[in-house]
């Protein structure tokens, strides 16, 4: 038998055993005796940071991912065994083993969490290190950012590395955005991971094995945080803690946004935003993509086909509408072209180790791209997004950003600033589209004195989400990309993405009109709601698809817009928490075993109240389950079923499986055209009731909309809502109130209830109302297209008592 000489190849080394271990103010150190220096680090009650290297510990290094530092005031314990150090806060508790360097985590009570592999935990093939991690049983697997597949990803295996994908088939990996945290979830627990680790990672959760789960990380050092809490939404409030959470948006940028590859000249812009408002299809911004510019050059207009931009950029404004634009990183090298000129003369690009400038060819031919790890050449962009807003623009759009390029493999020996440290392409491919957005969205903001902008990204890091919304790329025109749509913004939204959304009806290819209605419907219930098409491809604005499909999708813009009150309270609680608007099940109903099959994987929360059901654009019956835990009404018809069971339901084009939470809440306003529109002045609440004895409650959020005016000078209202099931009391606690003037001067409050007998229930302000008898249309029937008009004779009309006060009582 031939034998392997280990001089010709490197084996897998474990990290030994502890020799050193020091006591630090927050947290331990030590080194083992193969030469493994650690670092345990006590961030708060439910995180803990742990770090792993073959050398001197260095200086500690700086993160474009972590926001957060360590809560000082945490309480925690260290105490030794014979075999242990034992570390332990309010929830955690750490077991480092002497012998062989492994960890094994559990909650507070001593419920089994996560453990190493006992033969292997932290090792080392060459400079390549991966951490080995126990499955435990019935262990699923959730999160991990952009990824396609299942909700739960045990048997599958994941790699960051952001990359440009047109058309990505619907299990491509990698794809655009790598965020390297993921929560694991069995008997009855949950915990997260997350590596701020940017070079290639690999996360297999038990693919082609059955003994483990692990990542591995194209580095000599490991730099993990392990997270726990009593549920997944406290894990996501952890994560968020760790690496920031989403800046409230501008109300606009909540509403229909409408793009195409392309629109031009300035004419077809022009016409677009008057056919939106004379077809009465609700919609806030319109898109220019890479033809607005001059040969396709960044920060240039094209001359004939926009002569007048800043003419055309104030039209606009005045019809309701904000105009986002594309912007590349690509520079091309022309003489005379100001962002080429200024950058060679600022030092701005990325260069080979020789210190001579990288180019490559997109777009534009021939580029330099900026070093957005620098400061220097953030500003100096941001400089250049200054002179766009003078121009009246508040809105951009980050792209190819990965970065991209012809050839699509960019030489890893590149050199970036990396904040003055110094890093090659391999550490600094990840973070390039965030530091991009980073520089549009600082940019913006310095220049916009006083307004919020809105920034779109392709590709992103984790903590993308302090500068920019994501967009889920090229996608594809199919049933296969509808589903995977929502999976992919689930599972955004599972790793501290909140605001996300995908191309409605597919970037490449043609849907048809019944694909279009069923993904707009779905679409309204995502964080960004856009529909975007590529260039030599079928129209996709909302009428292009015949009047049965421009009827469904103004239905739905429409409920989009009413709805604004709830969403963007939805986005403030985001800010707060790191909650994210869209909510997987895997949030709210964790260890339920049947939100993870086939058939329910694609079912989510919009906010506390709304279960949204999915399908295929050619189901006209699908199968729901409704969470056990509540009870549940029908938004279409107040229908009330009992939680924990499935059911087939109708789901024709004009009418999604859309379900309310007993005990939940909705806030809507009139319908408007833009959000800068004033809607009447009654604020709708609808109450549905539990026959479960409750108290729940929701919190309302209102401000201006479009300023800094709430951090400033608490310019905001905040109103906690509280519905009890028992007494049937509805209550509005001004939980605060700056300067702020609502603008709504009336509320109406809607009780769903099957109680018929219930005839005063709402004591608002110490008063007592009487209900009222009337009717409710959440979603109006589509002509004589929708066959629910001939099996109700109010059309699709609910009978619902109601009873409204004023806001100035």
């Amino acid at each position: 038998m031939k034998s392997f000489n280990k001089k010709r190849f490197s084996s897998n080394e474990a990290a030994g055993a502890i020799i050193a271990f020091h006591k630090q103010p927050q947290g331990v150190s030590g080194s083992t005796d193969n030469g493994v220096y650690f670092e345990i680090t006590i961030y708060s009650d439910a995180c803990i940071r742990l770090q792993y290297r073959r050398q001197e510990p260095p200086a500690a290094a700086f993160s474009y991912a972590v926001a957060g530092q360590p809560q000082q005031h945490t309480i925690w314990q260290l105490r030794e065994t014979a075999t242990h150090y034992i570390i332990s806060t309010a929830l955690l508790q750490l077991h480092l083993q002497k012998e062989a360097l492994r960890c094994t985590f559990y909650n507070a009570v001593g419920t089994l969490l996560n453990a190493d592999d006992p033969a292997f935990g932290v090792s080392w093939i060459g400079n390549e290190a991966t951490v080995y991690k126990t499955l435990q049983p019935e262990e699923r697997f959730i999160g991990l950012g952009e990824k396609t597949g299942n909700l739960d990803r045990r048997g599958s295996a994941y790699t960051h590395w952001n990359t440009d994908y047109f058309a990505y088939p619907e299990h491509a990996d990698p794809l655009y955005v790598s965020i390297p945290f993921y929560i694991g979830v069995h008997q009855g627990t949950q915990y997260g991971i997350f590596v701020d680790k940017s070079q290639r990672s690999v996360f297999n959760f038990g693919a082609s094995n059955h003994r483990f789960a692990y990542f591995a990380v194209q580095d000599d050092e490991v730099d993990y945080y392990f997270l726990h809490d009593n549920d997944v939404a406290g894990i996501l409030r952890a994560y968020s803690q760790l690496t920031g959470t989403l800046p409230l948006p501008p109300l606009w940028a909540l509403g229909f946004q409408q793009c195409r590859y392309s629109y031009y000249p300035d004419t077809e812009v022009l016409t677009l935003a008057q056919t939106f408002r004379d077809k009465q299809i609700p919609a806030d911004v319109l898109y220019c993509d890479i033809h607005y510019m001059d040969a396709y050059k960044v920060f240039t207009w094209h001359q004939q086909y926009f002569p007048q931009p800043k003419k055309m950029i104030a039209a606009l404004r005045k019809q309701g509408f904000h105009l986002t634009l594309i912007l590349d990183p690509g520079i091309k090298t022309e003489e005379g072209y100001e962002p080429y000129e200024s950058g060679l003369q600022e030092d701005v690009f990325i260069k080979y180790p020789d210190q001579s400038n990288y180019s490559a060819s997109v777009w534009p031919g021939v580029c330099y791209f900026p070093d957005f790890t620098k400061p220097d050449t953030r500003r100096w962009w941001g400089k250049r997004v200054g002179n766009l807003v003078q121009q009246g623009l508040d809105s951009f759009w980050n792209d190819m950003n990965e970065p991209a390029s012809w050839g699509q493999c960019t030489p890893d020996l590149l050199e970036f600033d990396y904040e003055g440290e110094g890093a090659t392409h391999k550490q600094a491919r990840n973070i390039y589209g965030m530091q991009m957005a980073r520089a549009t969205y600082e940019g913006a903001v310095q220049h916009l004195k006083g307004k919020r902008p809105f920034v779109l990204t392709r590709a992103g890091f984790a903590g993308i989400q302090r500068y920019a919304a994501v967009w889920t790329g090229d996608n594809v025109s199919n049933d296969g990309h509808l589903l995977l749509g929502v999976r992919l913004l689930n599972s955004l939204g599972l790793s501290g993405v909140g605001f996300c959304g995908v191309d409605i009806g597919g970037f490449c290819g043609d849907a048809s009109p019944v694909l279009f209605s069923r993904w707009i419907s779905i679409g309204a219930f995502s964080p960004f709601f856009r529909c975007h098409s590529m260039i030599n491809s079928r129209d996709s604005e909302p009428w292009s698809f015949g009047e049965e499909a421009e009827e469904i999708a103004r239905n739905y813009i429409a409920l989009r817009y009413r709805l604004l009150p709830y969403l963007y309270s939805l986005f403030y609680e985001a800010t707060q928490s790191g909650l994210p608007p869209m909510r997987s099940l895997a949030i709210t109903h964790t260890h339920d075993e049947r939100i993870y099959q086939g058939d329910f994987q694609h079912q989510f929360m919009f906010g506390n109240s709304l279960l949204i059901c999915p399908c295929d654009s050619h189901q006209r019956f699908t199968k729901v389950y409704l969470p056990q835990g509540s009870d549940w009404y029908s938004l279409h018809s107040d229908d009330y079923y009992t939680g924990g069971q499935e059911m087939i339901v109708e789901a024709p084009a004009e009418r999604l499986p859309i379900f309310v939470k007993a005990g939940g809440m909705l806030l809507l306003q009139s319908v408007v055209q833009y959000t800068a529109q004033k809607p009447e002045d009654t604020l709708e609440i609808h109450v549905y009731d539990s026959e479960q004895n409750s108290d729940d409650e929701m919190l309302y959020y209102e401000d201006d909309g479009e300023t800094y005016q709430y951090q400033k000078n608490d310019e905001c209202l905040i109103w906690k809502i509280k519905w009890n099931t028992a007494s049937k009391t509805l209550s509005v606690q001004e939980k605060f109130v700056g300067n702020y003037t609502s603008k709504f001067t009336k509320a109406r409050v809607y009780v769903h209830s099957r109680q018929q007998n219930i005839t005063e229930v709402i004591h608002i302000n110490r008063k007592k109302y009487t209900l009222l008898s009337g009717d409710y249309c959440f979603v109006p029937p589509v002509s004589n297209f929708d066959p629910f008009i001939h099996n109700n004779s109010n059309g699709n009309k609910i009978a619902v008592r109601y009873a409204e006060f004023s806001l100035k009582e």
